[in-house]
C-alpha cells in the first residue's frame, strides 16, 4: 500500500532528523576547506572535495562534465538519472566559492549561543554557501531513500559566483534551459525563500590627469584623484533608494606617489536596482556627470552584471509547490521575500524558466565575520528540498 502524503512527509522528516549529525559533519568538512573566490589551487582542492562528498553519499554520477573556470573557479555538473517514468529534469545550483581570504580559518571564532539559547554554528562560507551544497546532496539522497519517483537531477557547483559568475554563466544558463526547474541552494532570508533579487552592476571608473610636481609646478598637474573624487561623490547621488536603487564606491585607487599630483585613478563601484527601467536611468545619470577640471578625463564601464529577478510565471507554480510540500512536512508557512542581494538566480529567471532561490541555510551574517547557521534547522531544510524533489519526478505544469 501506498503511503499517504502525510505519512511520507512524516517519515522523511524523520529520517532527515536522524541523520542530521552527518549533514552537519559534512558542511564543517567543506567549511574547513577555505575556498576563497581569488584562491585557484584552494578552489580546485575545494571542488575535488566536494565531487568525491557527492560520490561517496549518492554513487557515481551517470554523467558529469568539468569546465575550466580559467582566472576563475571551475564548474562542475553531476547528473544522477531519475527514476520516475516522467522525464522530469531539476537542476540544483550551488556555489563553492566563499568572500574569504584563504587563512580566515585559523582566527574564527565560534558564536555563543543565541539570546533564545540556540546553538550556532560559524566558518567562513558556512552561511553562503556550504551548508546549502551539503544540505541538497543529502536531500537526494533522502528522496532516494524514500523510494518516491524521482527526476534526474543535476548538480551545477561554480567557484565565481562571489565574483559575478564571470565564468560559470554561460553554462547556468545552458543547463538550466534544459531541465525543467532550477531550484538554488542560497541561504534562506530568516527561513524565506527567495523570489526577488535586486539586479547588479560592476562598474570600473577611471580618470586620467595629468601629472605633475606636487611642490614645483602643481598647477601644471591635473589630479584624477580629486577628479574621480568628486565623480564619486556625484554618482552617490544618483541612489534612490526608495525606488531600491543603492551605490556603493567599494574600492579606490590611485596616484604613483605622495609628492605627484596623480595621472591615473580608478574605483570599483557596486550597483544594486530592482529594475530595468532604474537601470537605464542610472547609466544615463552617471554618463552625465561633469567633473570640475576639463583636463581630467572619466571612463565608465557600465558592466551590468545580474539582471533583476522578480516571480516570474513560470515560478509561481513552483512556489505553491514548495508550500504544499511544507505544509506537508508540518511548517506553519513557507514564506517569500525580495532581497537586495544578486545570484545565480538572477540568470535563470531572466530566461523565463521557473527558479527558486534561498533553498539552503537558515542563519545570518553572509559577507560578516562571524556569519552563522542554526544547526537545529539542517534537518527540515534538507526535508524540503528532498520533498520537492520527490514531487517533480514529472516536469512542472502551471
Amino acid at each position: 500500500m501506498t503511503a499517504s502524503p502525510a505519512a511520507a512527509a512524516a517519515a522523511l522528516t524523520t529520517r532527515a532528523q536522524e541523520v542530521s549529525p552527518r549533514i552537519v559533519d559534512d558542511i564543517l568538512t567543506l567549511v574547513r576547506q577555505e575556498t576563497s573566490s581569488y584562491d585557484l589551487p584552494g578552489l580546485a582542492t575545494g571542488l575535488d572535495l566536494l565531487r568525491e562528498l557527492t560520490v561517496q553519499r549518492l554513487g557515481r554520477p551517470d554523467h558529469e562534465h568539468r569546465y575550466p573556470g580559467g582566472e576563475c573557479g571551475d564548474t562542475l555538473t553531476l547528473t544522477y538519472a531519475g527514476t520516475g517514468t516522467g522525464a522530469g529534469h531539476v537542476v540544483l545550483v550551488g556555489h563553492y566559492d566563499t568572500v574569504w581570504p584563504t587563512g580566515t580559518l585559523a582566527g574564527w571564532e565560534q558564536p555563543r549561543p543565541s539570546d533564545d539559547g540556540r546553538d550556532r554554528l560559524s566558518g567562513p562560507g558556512i552561511f553562503d554557501m556550504k551548508t546549502g551544497l551539503a544540505q541538497g546532496i543529502w536531500a537526494l539522497k533522502l528522496a532516494r531513500e524514500s523510494g518516491a519517483p524521482l527526476p534526474t537531477v543535476t548538480f551545477l557547483f561554480n567557484g565565481d559566483e562571489e565574483i559575478g559568475s564571470l565564468s560559470s554563466r554561460p553554462v547556468i544558463e545552458e543547463t538550466a534551459q534544459k531541465a525543467d526547474v532550477t531550484l538554488v541552494l542560497e541561504p534562506t532570508a530568516h527561513g524565506a525563500v527567495k523570489t526577488a533579487r535586486k539586479g547588479t552592476g560592476i562598474f570600473q571608473v577611471t580618470a586620467t590627469g595629468v601629472e605633475a610636481h606636487a611642490g614645483l609646478a602643481p598647477q601644471d598637474g591635473a589630479s584624477a584623484i580629486t577628479a574621480l573624487s568628486e565623480f564619486v561623490v556625484a554618482a552617490a547621488k544618483v541612489a534612490a533608494p526608495d525606488r531600491g536603487t543603492t551605490i556603493n564606491t567599494g574600492l579606490f585607487r590611485g596616484g604613483s606617489a605622495i609628492n605627484v599630483v596623480a595621472g591615473q585613478a580608478t574605483a570599483g563601484v557596486d550597483i544594486r536596482v530592482s529594475s530595468e527601467a532604474e537601470q537605464t536611468r542610472v547609466d544615463e545619470e552617471l554618463d552625465a556627470i561633469k567633473v570640475s577640471d576639463p583636463r581630467v578625463s572619466i571612463e565608465i564601464d557600465h558592466a551590468w552584471n545580474r539582471p533583476p529577478m522578480t516571480l516570474n510565471a513560470a515560478s509561481a507554480p513552483l512556489l505553491a509547490l514548495a508550500r504544499e510540500v511544507a505544509r506537508e512536512q508540518g511548517r506553519d508557512s513557507l514564506p517569500d521575500t525580495a532581497v537586495g542581494g544578486a545570484s545565480d538566480a538572477n540568470f535563470v529567471a531572466a530566461l523565463g524558466l521557473p527558479v527558486l532561490c534561498g533553498m539552503g541555510a537558515v542563519g545570518d551574517g553572509a559577507h560578516a565575520q562571524g556569519e552563522f547557521i542554526y544547526p537545529d534547522t539542517v534537518p527540515a531544510q534538507t526535508a524540503l528540498v528532498a520533498g520537492v524533489l520527490g514531487r517533480l519526478a514529472r516536469p512542472l505544469r502551471g
